[in-house]
Order: structure tokens, then sequence, then C-alpha cells
């Protein structure tokens, strides 16, 4: 099979078994102290669980886009490339959530390279015709699955005892700031995915406001130079 193309029916399949998955799956709200050797309660670089119901939109903004790329641009060449990283990002996503409730670290590799093929979709993606319908739902996956990706990562750098959790978390927000705005820059006229982001980095802010006050204010100051430099590149690029 050409690598360069997937048919559009399999993209619609593989993403609407993602989408059902969780009803399927089982329940996972977070790692239980005892599955990693550093008992921690609460992983400073977890986000606030009003966070995670972004998913609803990826999920609708997603299964939309497959339909119309099926419906209407089967054959569009501005549409195969993203498919077939698309795909399996949705594969991937779809076994994550079978085994994140069991295996942490074999979790984190897959999340990790779930955001790497997701992001490649994004960048594979135009910015012109059908932005909202094709860009704009790999932006925000894309965007999400950057977050999350860290945040797992910093998770397991805690949770092994590598550093302290809450400097876990300091330098994920810093990693995932720094990334973020490369990604952005490769696609400055789709601000949905710097947007994302920013979402992500504030339910950060927002969880620690109380317990690290220090972690706080610097996810807070972060999200904001997410958010300026998101601003920024758009109207630098404006036609």
């Amino acid at each position: 099979m050409n690598t360069k193309y997937i048919p559009p029916a399999a993209t619609l399949a593989f993403g609407a078994a993602f989408a059902a998955a969780p009803a399927f799956a089982p329940e996972f709200i977070g790692y239980a102290a005892g599955q990693l050797p550093v008992a921690i309660a609460r992983h400073a670089v977890q986000p606030a669980g009003y966070a995670f119901a972004i998913w609803g939109l990826i999920y609708t903004w997603l299964l939309a886009s497959a339909v119309v790329g099926l419906l209407k641009r089967a054959d569009h060449a501005a549409w195969a490339p993203t498919r077939p990283p698309l795909m399996a990002a949705a594969a991937l996503g779809t076994v994550w959530l079978f085994i994140a409730p069991a295996a942490p670290l074999l979790a984190t590799v897959v999340i990790v390279a779930m955001a790497a093929l997701c992001l490649t979709a994004f960048l594979r993606a135009g910015t012109t015709g059908d932005r909202w319908i094709l860009s704009a739902p790999l932006a925000m996956f894309a965007g999400w699955l950057s977050a999350a990706s860290l945040v797992s990562v910093g998770i397991m750098l805690g949770g092994y005892g590598i550093m302290p959790h809450p400097a876990a978390a300091l330098v994920m927000v810093a990693v995932l700031v720094a990334g973020a705005l490369y990604v952005q820059s490769r696609k400055p006229m789709m601000p949905v995915y710097g947007a994302t982001v920013v979402w992500a980095i504030i339910a950060v802010a927002v969880v620690n406001r109380s317990d690290y006050r220090i972690l706080a204010l610097t996810a807070l100051t972060a999200a904001l130079i997410m958010g300026a430099g998101t601003i920024w590149l758009r109207l630098k690029s404006k036609p």
C-alpha cells in the first residue's frame, strides 16, 4: 500500500473505534500511588480534571473531519498525506485506553508515539483550503497530545524518583512551551494548536494554585507566553 495514502473509510473506522473505546475501556482517573516506585498522591504536572473535557470536542471534530474526508474529499491530494499518521495515532490511542490503568511506563511510551504521529498529521495538513475541517481538528488533537505526552513523562520522572514531582512539572511545562512554540511557528495560520496548549497549561496552574504556588505562577506565565507567541506568529503571517 502506498504509504502516502490510506483509504478514507479506514481513517473513519479507526477514528470511530478510538472515539468509542472509552465506553469499553477500564475507567482511568490517574495512576494509583502504588503503581509507581515513589508513592505520590497527586502529581503536580497533572492538569485539573475539567481540562479533560476537551476530549469530547476532539472526538467530535475528528469524526466530522473523517466523514467529510470520506464523502467529499476521498481523492483530494491535500487530505491523503494526513491519513496514515492520523490513523496510526487513533489506533495507538485506542490501545492506550486499555493499557494505561495497568502499565504506566508502557502507556507513556505509547502516548509519546501517539503525539509524534498526530503532530506529523497536523504538520502535513494545509491551513488554507478546508482549514477548519482538516487542519483545525488535527491542531486541537496535536495540541492536547503535546501536553498530555509531557504530563505522562513528568509523572514517570516523579514516580520513578528521577526528580521531585514539582520540579518535574516545571521542567515539563518549560519543554512544552518551547516545543509548542516551534510547532506553532511551522503552522502560524492555525492558532487552534497554540490555544489548546494554553488550555492545558492553565489547567496545571489552576490545580496547583494552593499547594504549589510557584509552579502555578510559572505555569500561568508559560500560558501567557504561549498565548502571546501564538498571536504574534499569526499576525506576523497574516497575508
